[in-house]
């Protein structure tokens, strides 16, 4: 690693309608470093990563390649000036197969044809590499969201950039593969790669990352090298105050049964699933990808056809064969895939909102705008959500941000039980908080909650009880004070099996 930045952006400013996103904000990074960039969910990181690949043009400043000053207009550029980004939100498209994604507007020719023989054999060599063992002809949308996340860890790969951005790589992946991808990155390192690490799981810094540059309500706050900083000092600097309780659980008295499955099965996915939610308990569920805990969550809320097996409700059988089943039950489901499934990007943060509870604002055909709007404020301001208004189109919003739209939805609906898939995924550490204080005031309320989460820390910190599945089967149960990291990973890869 030299000493002369590869890249460096200074001065960076930029306005959207009615939001400055930064403002004089600046970024270096040499060839061979890890050079972390964090911030709450708001703070202009996005916002400048997307400037760096050509999607937003800024308003002020400069960037400078190997010394020289460029501009990048576009994403076409940006790729031949050797930059390589990986979204938060996967930019994949479904109907193709793997490798076709891979190497979309790149794939190799022979004449004036496609070589597809050349392409998959390429495309299996990136996926061998990362240990990913899918069939390059695989479309994917059958993939799931870990397994498409890597697929885009491949794709920017087989660009070979000088400059690698991953804007957090690991959401939705185990700790063994995020061990994979470390490794990965230490051998891209060793060979001169720039690499901008953007995540919200901060202890991933102090393992890969040399130095760390903080942003905050989109300004540049400093850049500091990781041995001359501490965990806590980094949170205080992004959120500009000390978070001195990251998981604030507390054990409320619990009630009657909320939630009963019996012998849920779904060919394929897990099959014979047994338990019980008592009201005021969180409920975790842990598992590897394919372990089928998230497909567990879709099929109690009505998204995937059982099998056999049966579910009861405050102790009484329901047939729920559809979303809108489960919602007259009163269970909402916190997908794990928000752009997707959980929100409709193109409606305002007021329409995504009221959805489910539209019927219940009407008076006849016509909504009481009046009831619309003061829900709408009450939900903004207790979730602390940072948006220009009411109005203003999901997409426009930050991660973090349209996470807390998809729980306020479903807060309004005032479910009884909630399944909460992968809860916090791409949310910075303060909303976080916010995220478990709002599960713990939930669950005072009686509220049952089940908590299907890849992040280990979470699963300890914020579970009263946790499941463990294993190749669609529950492994393992244990208590709160019983559970350690080492026995959950044991029984998640099948080496430890337990009654319930």
């Amino acid at each position: 690693m030299t000493d002369a930045p590869l890249l460096a952006m200074t001065g960076i400013s930029k306005t959207f309608p009615g939001v400055r996103a930064l403002h004089d904000v600046s970024l270096e990074v040499r060839a061979g470093e890890v050079h972390a960039l964090v911030g709450e969910n708001g703070a202009g990181k996005s916002t400048l990563i997307r400037i760096l690949g050509g999607i937003h043009q800024r308003d002020a400043g400069e960037i400078r390649l190997r010394g020289r000053a460029v501009e990048i207009p576009s994403p076409r550029r940006a790729r031949t000036l050797g930059i390589s980004i990986i979204h938060q939100e996967l930019n994949l498209v479904p109907a193709l197969s793997v490798a076709e994604n891979i190497f979309l507007g790149r794939e190799p020719h022979r004449g004036a044809l496609i070589d597809w023989r050349t392409m998959y054999a390429r495309a299996e060599a990136l996926l061998a590499e990362l240990g990913l063992p899918i069939d390059p002809r695989r479309r994917v949308s059958t993939l799931s969201v870990a397994e498409q996340q890597l697929v885009e860890i491949a794709k920017a790969l087989s660009e070979e950039a000088d400059i690698l951005v991953m804007d957090e790589p690991t959401a939705a992946l185990t700790v063994e593969e995020t061990e994979r991808l470390f490794r990965f990155i230490h051998d891209l390192r060793a060979r001169g790669v720039a690499i901008t690490y953007i995540t919200h799981r901060l202890e991933e810094i102090f393992r890969i990352a040399d130095r760390v540059t903080v942003l905050r309500d989109g300004q540049y706050i400093g850049t500091f090298p990781i041995a001359e900083i501490t965990l806590d000092d980094l949170i205080r600097l992004m959120v500009g105050r000390q978070i001195t309780e990251k998981y604030p659980k507390e054990t409320v008295p619990q009630g009657s049964p909320v939630l009963e499955v019996r012998g849920l099965t779904v060919r394929g996915l897990f099959a014979d699933v047994s338990f019980t939610v008592p009201r005021g308990e969180i409920l975790g569920i842990a598992g590897l990808v394919g372990s089928g805990k998230t497909e567990l969550a879709y099929a109690i809320f009505g998204a995937l056809p059982l099998d056999g097996g049966q579910i009861l409700i405050d102790g009484r059988p329901v047939e729920i064969h559809s979303p809108a089943a489960a919602i007259a039950h009163g269970i909402g489901l916190v997908t794990e895939d928000r752009k997707r499934l959980g929100l409709i990007l193109g409606m305002s943060v007021r329409a995504n909102i009221t959805l489910p509870i539209i019927g219940r604002l009407c008076r006849g055909a016509l909504i009481r705008h009046g009831d619309e709007a003061e829900v709408v404020r009450q939900a903004i301001t207790s979730l602390d959500m940072a948006v220009a208004s009411p109005e203003q189109l999901v997409r426009q919003l930050s991660g973090g941000t349209q996470q807390k739209v998809v729980v306020a939805k479903w807060l309004q609906t005032h479910a009884r039980l909630l399944l909460l898939s992968e809860p916090t995924r791409g949310i910075d550490v303060g909303a976080k908080v916010e995220m478990y204080r709002l599960m713990v005031d939930l669950t005072r309320q009686g509220v049952g909650i089940v908590m299907v989460s890849s992040e280990m820390p979470e699963i300890l910190g914020m579970s009263d009880r946790i499941l463990v599945m294993h190749e669609g089967r529950i492994t393992a149960e244990f208590g709160r004070e019983e559970a350690t990291q080492e026995a959950i990973m044991a029984s998640a890869a099948g080496r430890v099996r337990s009654g319930t």
